[in-house]
């Protein structure tokens, strides 16, 4: 069984307490570090090098959405896996969370359950969205109006990135992704396999330049697919 390896990031030492029981109690995951501020967990998983890192937002030194960008921005070579937790599910929080690198966005309130999940997610190179917030955070993402800080839509949309044109099957699997289906589910649905399923989103992944299903996601919506 391979082990993923976990750092958490916290400045309260309760919530770090009980994560690291959560996810230390199942039999593939190890928490090798915990960190109470930003700038020890970026010095930590640069160090130890971890399959997925969990920060919280506010944090003392550096926040989480910092150092989220620092270990996992668009310009790093090797970017971790990142997740997000935290008690706040500001849109702005979650935008700058994904558009920083993160491949999940978790409240603490959440179960144990979708946790763990989110772990084994980041780890095996997926995503997952608190379901509480999901599709509002990718209408707003799709929305017309200006966010709370009066900037226009336009600056949180991203650009079509086609390197080369969709096939409607892909644009099937994308739909799907969009309304937040897992890849079982969106065989279930096209009457496919899910290898067939995997060998669709790899493509699309490339086409569109997306980093994971997320950016997958966030492109439907921006584009009125959904």
């Amino acid at each position: 069984m391979t082990i993923i390896r976990v750092l958490i990031a916290d400045d309260q030492e309760m919530v770090r307490g009980a994560f690291r029981m959560i996810l230390d109690s199942q039999p593939d995951m190890e928490v090798v570090a915990e960190a109470a501020d930003g700038a020890t967990a970026v010095e930590l998983a640069r160090s130890l090098r971890p399959d997925v890192c969990l920060l919280d937002i506010r944090m003392p030194e550096l926040d989480g959405l910092e150092a989220t960008r620092l270990l996992a921005g668009p310009a790093v070579p090797q970017p971790f896996k990142v997740i997000v937790a935290t008690t706040f599910d500001l849109d702005e929080y979650v935008y700058r969370a994904l558009r920083n690198g993160a491949c999940g966005f978790l409240l603490k309130d959440g179960s144990p359950t979708l946790l763990t999940e989110a772990v084994r997610a980041a780890a095996a190179g997926g995503s997952l969205i608190s379901p509480t917030i999901t599709v509002r955070l990718l209408r707003h993402m799709a929305s017309p109006e200006p966010d709370r800080n009066g900037r226009p839509a336009a600056e949180h949309r991203a650009p079509a990135r086609l390197s080369e044109p969709l096939t409607e099957r892909e644009l099937d699997v994308i739909r799907r992704v969009a309304r937040g289906r897992t890849n079982e589910e969106v065989a279930a649905e096209l009457y496919v396999t899910l290898s067939t399923v995997k060998t669709h989103l790899g493509n699309v992944q490339r086409k569109l330049s997306a980093r994971n299903r997320v950016e997958i996601a966030a492109w439907a919506w921006e584009n009125g697919l959904v």
